[in-house]
């Protein structure tokens, strides 16, 4: 999913406007979304070269302090098979003429398209994968790019779709994950065709998928072993894909907004806080899930996806879109409806069963579904040192999917079935 055709200059690249993912229903490939025309100075094996006509470099390969690639294709090359030879469990380096080959020249119909980035299925050496073409954001020198794509392709959770590798040409990255069956989260909640059906039909698959990107999440925060807060950034129900037949959660774009240059500039390694990017790069968000510090100031950090996570468990409880626009009679203008403001009046009024989808049948355990809401508002608190860290959600999370699997226990049969006689 990305665009445009010179290599980075030393400085900073602006991307375009307000990002926004796209649903995983097919659409024509836009000529916006196809690669820049192949560089003169790009191999026919693809190997990475950098363009005469640019005043800028991108650093892949054979680093040296203040120096940066000659434009050749030895150079190209060497530093193609220096970046191979540099990842310690040998991840795949694509060329770029096999994703060339992979996505017909890019003239396929494209999986999904928008403003930044577009992605292709197709089968790449014997697997189906999804091919993603995003921008760089910034530059990004050897051995910060290898370190990331080294600590992305080993890391490896049944919550994530995983990075199978990558390639880069002009200012371009391709990312290559696995292709996974099924659909995005805001289209099981919401089919398109028919917006009163869902598949998501019972509270425990709910929960479950709660459970799922929690605990995917936790992973991401806290377990890729690496020494400086990872952050994921494209937390949204359209970047959840709920598999088939299983009806599990994965999360998409694991390390992408690292790969891409997304995130700011980290200070030196001793300090892992993340420099302010308001003045340094002008980053792209989601309405409705941009936490209060993202949208003034451009500051992204774990807080962040903790705050777009509870946005998602919001939409999963309640069935809504994060933002929905309808039309005031009185003035023929727009007003805007949030999930968040919705969910805050019926829980501060004690309304939360007339809150909750009512696609679930008014079967679900009132107390549990309570306890969800409550932690999703604590997640999306407007001070981030009030939120809680992942970690701590996963926990509370999964401690709630045990308790709604004893209450289906207790009710017998399909766990869709009301049994509820209390007022909504």
């Amino acid at each position: 999913m990305c665009k445009s055709k010179k290599l980075l200059t030393g400085a900073i690249i602006n991307p375009s406007p307000k990002q926004k993912y796209p649903s995983m229903a097919r659409s024509p490939a836009s000529p916006a979304g196809k690669p820049p025309p192949a560089d003169p100075s790009l191999s026919t094996s693809g190997q990475l070269m950098s363009s005469s006509a640019s005043t800028s470099s991108f650093y892949i390969g054979n680093y040296k302090e203040s120096q940066s690639w000659k434009s050749s294709k030895s150079s190209g090359a060497s530093s193609l098979a220096s970046l191979r030879e540099a990842l310690p469990e040998q991840p795949r380096i694509y060329d770029f003429s096999e994703i060339r080959s992979a996505t017909k020249n890019f003239t396929q119909p494209a999986l999904s398209s928008s403003s930044t980035s577009t992605a292709w299925r197709c089968g790449l050496r014997g697997q189906d994968v999804v091919v993603i073409q995003r921008k760089f954001r910034r530059l990004i020198e050897t051995p910060e790019l290898i370190e990331r794509v080294a600590m992305i392709c080993r890391s490896h959770h049944s919550s994530l779709i995983p990075l199978k590798g990558v390639t880069v040409s002009g200012n371009y990255i391709y990312l290559v994950y696995e292709y996974v069956h099924g659909a995005n989260l805001r289209e099981a909640l919401r089919n398109p065709r028919n917006p009163n059906f869902t598949i998501l039909s019972n509270w425990t698959l709910r929960i479950q998928i709660a459970s799922d990107i929690a605990s995917g999440l936790d992973y991401i925060h806290n377990s890729t072993g690496i020494g400086f807060e990872f952050i994921h950034n494209h937390i949204k129900s359209s970047s959840i894909i709920i598999t088939e037949p299983a009806l599990n959660a994965r999360i998409c774009h694991f390390g992408t907004a690292e790969l891409c240059g997304e995130i700011a500039k980290r200070k030196a390694e001793s300090d892992v806080e993340i420099e302010s990017s308001s003045k340094e790069i002008k980053f792209e968000g989601t309405r409705g899930y941009m936490a209060p510090e993202f949208q003034s100031s451009g500051a992204v950090s774990q807080r962040s996806d903790v705050y777009a996570f509870g946005v998602v468990v919001l939409e999963l409880v309640s069935g809504k879109e994060a933002l929905t626009y309808i039309v005031d009679e009185e003035t023929g203008g727009y007003e805007r409806i949030s999930v968040i403001e919705t969910a805050r009046t019926a829980f501060g009024g004690g309304r939360i069963r007339g809150w909750v989808d009512r696609r679930l049948r008014d079967s679900y355990p009132v107390e549990v579904a309570e306890k969800l809401v409550r932690l999703a508002l604590e997640c999306l608190d407007d001070n981030p040192n009030v939120r809680p860290e992942m970690g701590q959600v996963a926990v509370r999370v999964s401690q709630m999917y045990l308790d709604s699997l004893t209450w289906a226990t207790k009710i017998g049969g399909p766990a869709d079935i009301t049994v509820s006689l209390g007022p909504r």
